[in-house]
C-alpha cells in the first residue's frame, strides 16, 4: 500500500487531529493509499507575520525531511500558505503539494474568475504572495473575509450555526458583486463549511485540503512529480541541524 505523508502545521492533540483527518471524508480515493497526518513539533500562533513564515517553512520542512526514507509516497501540506513546500520540494523526491497553488490553478480549470472565501483579513498576504508567484492576479475576483479569528484546534466545530450563514453571505457577495465563477475556501481549517456552501452556491465550491489528495493520488498513480531544475538539490545537507532545532523549539514551545 502507498502512502502519502499530510503535516498538519501546527502541534494539535490527538483529538484535534481527528477533525483535521475528517477531510478525507470529502473525497473518494482508492483502497491502495493510506494518508497519515503529522502535526509538526512546534510552530508559530498563527501565520500573521513574515517571522511567523519563516518558522512555518522550517516547522513544516522538519516534519517532511525524512518522508521518503520513511516510505512515503507522496506529502501534502495542511495550510493554504503551502509553507515548507518549496524547501521540500528540494529535499524529496516523491510529489509534495500545497493546497493553495493547487486549488488556485484547479479553480482556472473551472471558471475563468475566482474568489477566496476566508475567516481572517489578516491572511490576506498568504493569498497575495500565491497569486503574484502564479501570475494569476487577473483572475482574482476578490477575497471576502468574515473578519472573525480563526480556531486552528477545533477549527469551526461547534461554531457552525454562527459561521456558516456569514460565509455564505461572503461567497454571495463574491459571486453577485465581484463576480467570481468558482469559490475557494481560503483555509483548510475551514473544511467543515464545504458541503454547507456547496449546497447553497450556484457555482464550483474547492475544498482545497481533499483537493490536495486526489493530486497526490493522481501523481502517484502517474508517476509524476516535481521538476529537479525548478527544485534543485542543496549540494551540502543540513538534515540533522534542521532537526535539531526543531526538537529544542518543541520543549522551548511546551
Amino acid at each position: 500500500m502507498k502512502k502519502v505523508l499530510v503535516i498538519v502545521p501546527f502541534p494539535m492533540s490527538e483529538e484535534n487531529l481527528a477533525l483535521r483527518r475528517e477531510q478525507l471524508k470529502a473525497v473518494s480515493i482508492s483502497d491502495s493509499i493510506s494518508f497519515i497526518f503529522r502535526p509538526v513539533k512546534a510552530a508559530p500562533r498563527n501565520y500573521i507575520s513574515q517571522a511567523d513564515m519563516v518558522l512555518a517553512d522550517i516547522s513544516i520542512l522538519e516534519a517532511g525531511i525524512n518522508a521518503e526514507q520513511e516510505g512515503f509516497s507522496a506529502v501534502c501540506i495542511d495550510t493554504m500558505s503551502d509553507s515548507g513546500a518549496a524547501a521540500l520540494r528540494s529535499i524529496l523526491s516523491i510529489p509534495v503539494i500545497g493546497p493553495g497553488r493547487t486549488s488556485m490553478l484547479f479553480a482556472l480549470s473551472l471558471g475563468t474568475k475566482f474568489s477566496i472565501i476566508t475567516m481572517w483579513q489578516k491572511w490576506r498576504h498568504l493569498y497575495d504572495k500565491t497569486v503574484t508567484d502564479l501570475g494569476i492576479g487577473h483572475a482574482l475576483a476578490s477575497v471576502r473575509s468574515i473578519n472573525m479569528a480563526p480556531d486552528n484546534q477545533a477549527l469551526l466545530n461547534k461554531k457552525e450555526e454562527a459561521l456558516f450563514p456569514l460565509l455564505e453571505q461572503a461567497a454571495k457577495k463574491a459571486i453577485e458583486e465581484d463576480g467570481a465563477e468558482v469559490i475557494l475556501l481560503g483555509s483548510t481549517t475551514m473544511h467543515q463549511a464545504h458541503d454547507y456552501l456547496s449546497k447553497s452556491l450556484d457555482v464550483p465550491v474547492i475544498n482545497p485540503g481533499p483537493m490536495t489528495y486526489k493530486m497526490a493520488e493522481m501523481m502517484i498513480s502517474s508517476s509524476l512529480s516535481h521538476s529537479r531544475k525548478a527544485y534543485p538539490i542543496s549540494p551540502v545537507s543540513r538534515h540533522e541541524m534542521i532537526v535539531a532545532m526543531m526538537n529544542s523549539a518543541a520543549s522551548f514551545d511546551h
